[in-house]
């Protein structure tokens, strides 16, 4: 099931992440965009349990948002961990949520 994002959505998303509606490139802003669509995917899998083809995107995005992580960690550690608690995508143990 394909989750499709209105422009406003979108929009909000950006704007509160990396700034500015306008700036789709940020890592910040493209980590919190995986992050809505993973929620959201992880709620339709709990209803959907045999949706294979879903659970294989999701994996795919989980893996992405991975690399973009990995990529900010690199570049700026403070804005990462900022990051992670602003979206609580970890927990206190740093292990994932």
């Amino acid at each position: 099931m394909a989750i499709y994002l209105t422009k406003e959505k979108t929009a909000e998303i950006f704007k509160e992440y990396a700034g500015s509606e306008k700036n789709t490139g940020s890592t910040e802003g493209q980590i919190a965009l995986l992050t809505y669509r993973i929620q959201n995917l992880s709620e339709h899998l709990n209803k959907n349990k045999k949706d294979h083809s879903t659970r294989h995107s999701l994996l795919k995005m989980v893996g992405h948002r991975r690399s973009l992580l990995g990529y900010l960690v690199k570049k700026d550690v403070f804005k990462y961990r900022e990051l992670i608690k602003k979206l609580e995508i970890r927990d206190v143990l740093g292990r994932n949520k």
